[in-house]
């Protein structure tokens, strides 16, 4: 029952998808596959129950994942590298006004906890794939790929404020990486120069030092009042769970 209510409420409440993965960052090849990624909006009814709405939903098609708005935003102001390129995707399949609200507030969220936060998911990252050598004898190199182009990312966003997910110039270079065309000290090294860089940029970044919680509040206040300022009985399977459990609580009462 929750994970069809989940995947109702992605279908009938996403305010923002996009494609995420290769194809977003400049890296697809012929088996690539699509990753799309969401935000919706749980209507405010369903947080009057006990049993609350999900925070993330995986599905209902295949490779897809979204996001409740507050969770996301959420995860956005912690600088967690996964939701805030998903607001940087080139390819934005769904996008209705509170949607656009929501991407108009990149720039909220961009502050220098980035850096921890890329560098720490990149940390952890790499302890995967020196792992993956100890027991099979070399990394998984598409991971590998994927981390020089997170490290890129930082370093690019800590120099400018900006975040560009699009590898650009640097797609040959990575995709060779992923053929496992270079050794992994090469590949190491690189990896420690783009740490040097990013530690040079950090002290010199133009990104404030938090970001800007209070706006992204104010949209999320403004989100939940209009929802619940709307129709109380949306068409969702959730709707109608909510009024048979209020008609069974009446009887009983």
């Amino acid at each position: 029952m929750r994970e069809s209510l989940g995947h109702d409420l992605v279908r009938e409440h996403t305010v923002y998808a996009c494609v995420m993965g290769s194809r977003a960052f400049g890296l697809a090849t012929e088996t690539s596959d699509t990753d799309r990624r969401g935000v919706f909006v749980a209507p405010a009814p369903l947080f009057w129950r006990f049993d609350k709405p999900p925070t993330h939903v995986s599905g209902p098609r295949d490779e897809e994942f979204s996001w409740e708005i507050e969770r996301f935003c959420t995860l956005a102001l912690r600088a967690n590298p996964n939701v805030l390129e998903c607001l940087h995707s080139p390819l934005v399949e769904r996008l209705d006004a509170t949607g656009r609200e929501l991407v108009d507030l990149r720039d909220a969220f961009l502050s220098r906890r980035v850096d921890a936060s890329f560098r720490g998911y990149a940390a952890q990252q790499l302890g995967r794939l020196e792992a993956d050598i100890r027991t099979q004898g070399e990394p998984r190199w598409k991971h590998a790929m994927h981390l020089l182009r997170l490290l890129t990312s930082c370093r690019d966003l800590l120099r400018t404020g900006t975040l560009t997910i699009d590898v650009g110039d640097r797609r040959d270079a990575l995709l060779a990486v992923r053929r496992g065309e270079l050794g992994w000290e090469e590949v190491r090294g690189w990896m420690r120069t783009l740490h040097d860089e990013a530690d040079a940029a950090a002290a010199l970044t133009p990104l404030p030092e938090e970001p800007d919680r209070a706006r992204v509040e104010d949209f999320l206040v403004r989100v939940r009042r209009a929802s619940a300022q709307a129709d109380p009985a949306p068409d969702t399977e959730a709707a109608a769970v909510h009024e048979r459990d209020a008609a069974a609580d009446r009887l009983r009462g």
